[in-house]
C-alpha cells in the first residue's frame, strides 16, 4: 500500500503547535528590531574596507537541502604539518540588540522548532534566513575560527575573532557526497572526508558513546501527503558534524581556562548501567572484548543488524542526563558531555539556539582576554533553565509530530498483520519497529525475541490521542 494514500482527515499540525503552547508570530516590536538590526548591516561591502574582513577564503555551508537558516561555512587546507579548519559561524549578537524586544522575544523561543510543514524560527526569517544567514555570495558578519590541526588530526592552535566572510556556495549532503565519492567536491571541503575520519578515530580513543540511530523523519507535504521514513546519516554528515564538534571543545576549552562559560554536559554512566548494558550485549550476541568500553563496543556493531541495533537502543541510557552547566570561577565539578568524551560547548548554531550566541560572546572574550559584555553575565544565571524549557518544548514537539504521523498513517489498517522487529521487551510487551511504514509503537505480548523479526497485528490507531498499539500474531 502506499504510505501516502490514506482516508480520513489529513494532519493538523498547527492544531497540535496549538495543543503544544508553540510560540506563534513575532511582535511587531521584535520584527521591527530584526527589520532595523537587518538595515544596519546593508553597508557591508569589500574586505579592502574591513581589516578583519576575511572574505578572501573560498567558504562553503554543508546543509540540508532547501535551508535557509545557514549558521556555519567551513573551508579546510592542508598545512606543512596537518591542516587549518576554518569555520565561520553567524555573528548573531552583531543583530540581536541586548534588553529589546527582539531579545526578550529569543529569551522566549529558546531554539528554532522543525515542524513537517513550517519552521517556528528562534529568529525572525529577515534575519535567520536573511541577513544574518550565510548565503552564498553575501558579505556577512560571523564568529570565525581557525584551527590548526597536526597529521593525526589533535588541535594544535586555536583563535577566534569576528571578521566578514563570503560563502561561494551552499552544498547539501546528498550532493557533497556524491561529489566527494567521485572526486568533484569544492576545494573549500575536499579535504572534509580526511578531517572528519581522524577527528572520529580520536573520539574513539576518548571513549566517546555514539550511537548514530537510524533518524525517523516525517516526509512528504500536505499536497502530495505525508509518510515516515528511517534514515541513517551519509557519511558526509557524520565528518560535517566533527568539524562543529571540534569547534565546540575548542570553545570549551577556551570558556574553562578563562574560568567563566556554560558547558553542554552529560554525566559519564554510572556502573549500573554499563553492567545492564553487558548483560544486555551478552544476551544479544554482541560481542564485548576484555578492557572495552560501551563506547568502543559501539563504534564496532552492524547497524544493519536487528540485534546489534537492539543493543543500541539499550545505549541510550547511557546519555541521559543531558543539560547545561553555567560556571562562574571554579570549574565544574562534571564537565564532560559522556557523547563526546570531553568538555564541550554550543557555539556553532546562534540562529537556530539562543545558547550559542552567549557563548561565541564568551570565547570571543576570553580569547581577546577581553571583560565578559554585561547582557552575558546578567543573562547567564538564567540560561541553563530557559535551555532546558526549550528544549522540553522541542522534544515534545518532535515526539508528538512522529507519534500523531504514526497513528495517522496506520488508522485505516487496524486489524491488518506486518513484519517488525523488536528492540526492547519485558515480560509483557516489548518496542517494535516495522519494516514499513517506519513506525516504531508498543506491542504487547510475553517473552518478544529482541533483535528478531515477528509478526505483529495492528490492535489500535488513535490520531486523536496519537497511540499505536501491536499485539504479536
Amino acid at each position: 500500500m502506499d504510505s501516502h494514500r490514506v482516508a480520513g482527515a489529513p494532519l493538523d499540525f498547527a492544531a497540535l503547535r496549538d495543543e503544544l503552547e508553540v510560540p506563534g508570530d513575532f511582535s511587531a516590536a521584535a520584527l521591527a528590531d530584526a527589520s532595523g538590526a537587518a538595515d544596519a548591516r546593508s553597508w557591508m561591502g569589500s574586505a579592502a574596507d574591513d581589516p578583519d574582513g576575511a572574505d578572501d577564503i573560498p567558504f562553503v555551508t554543508v546543509d540540508p537541502a532547501g535551508s535557509r537558516d545557514l549558521d556555519q561555512a567551513v573551508h579546510i587546507a592542508r598545512t606543512d604539518g596537518g591542516y587549518l579548519v576554518s569555520y565561520a559561524i553567524a555573528d548573531v549578537a552583531s543583530f540581536v540588540p541586548p534588553d529589546s524586544a527582539l531579545d526578550a522575544e529569543t529569551q522566549r523561543r529558546g531554539e528554532t522548532l522543525y515542524f513537517p510543514d513550517v519552521r517556528v524560527p528562534l529568529h525572525p526569517p529577515s534575519l535567520s534566513e536573511d541577513a544574518a544567514s550565510l548565503l552564498p555570495g553575501r558579505s556577512r558578519p560571523a564568529v570565525l575560527w581557525q584551527v590548526g590541526l597536526d597529521a593525526a588530526g589533535e588541535v594544535t592552535a586555536v583563535d577566534v575573532r569576528r571578521a566578514r566572510v563570503r560563502s561561494r556556495a551552499q552544498l547539501d549532503y546528498p550532493g557533497l557526497q556524491k561529489a566527494m565519492t567521485d572526486g568533484s567536491a569544492p576545494e573549500a571541503v575536499a579535504l572534509l572526508g580526511d578531517v572528519g575520519t581522524l577527528r572520529i578515530a580520536l573520539a574513539r580513543s576518548r571513549h566517546a558513546i555514539n550511537l548514530d540511530l537510524p533518524e525517523q523523519r516525517v516526509e512528504g507535504d500536505a499536497q502530495h501527503g505525508w509518510t515516515l521514513a528511517l534514515r541513517a546519516p551519509l557519511p558526509v554528515e557524520l565528518y560535517n558534524a566533527e568539524i562543529s564538534l571540534l569547534v565546540g571543545m575548542c570553545a570549551a576549552k577556551l570558556m574553562l581556562d578563562a574560568g567563566y562559560g556554560i558547558l553542554r554536559t552529560v554525566p559519564p554512566a554510572d556502573a549500573r548501567s554499563v553492567k545492564a548494558l553487558r548483560r544486555a550485549a551478552h544476551a544479544l550476541g554482541v560481542a564485548w572484548p576484555d578492557g572495552a568500553g560501551p563506547g568502543d563496543v559501539l563504534a564496532t556493531v552492524d547497524r544493519t543488524d536487528g540485534k546489534h541495533v537492539a543493543f543500541i537502543e539499550h545505549a541510550v541510557s547511557l546519555l541521559r542526563g543531558a543539560g547545561y552547566t553555567a560556571f562562574d570561577g571554579a570549574a565544574p565539578t562534571q564537565p564532560l558531555h559522556a557523547g563526546i568524551g570531553a568538555p564541550y560547548a554550543h557555539v556553532t548554531a546562534p540562529l537556530r539556539r539562543l545558547v550559542d550566541r552567549y557563548g561565541s560572546e564568551i570565547c570571543l572574550a576570553a580569547q581577546a582576554k577581553a571583560p565578559i559584555p554585561r547582557w552575558v553575565r546578567e543573562r547567564m544565571p538564567q540560561l541553563p533553565d530557559t535551555m532546558q524549557l526549550a528544549e522540553r518544548r522541542a522534544h515534545a514537539a518532535d515526539r508528538a509530530v512522529v507519534d500523531m504521523t504514526e497513528a495517522w498513517l496506520l488508522q485505516d489498517r487496524v486489524g491488518q498483520t506486518f513484519t517488525a522487529t523488536v528492540i526492547d521487551a519485558d515480560d509483557r510487551a516489548g518496542t517494535v519497529v516495522l519494516d514499513e511504514p517506519a513506525v516504531r509503537a508498543r506491542c504487547e505480548g510475553s517473552h518478544l525475541p529482541v533483535g528478531e523479526h515477528i509478526d505483529v497485528r495492528l490492535a489500535e490507531a488513535d490520531v486523536s490521542r496519537r497511540i499505536v498499539r501491536f499485539v504479536k500474531s
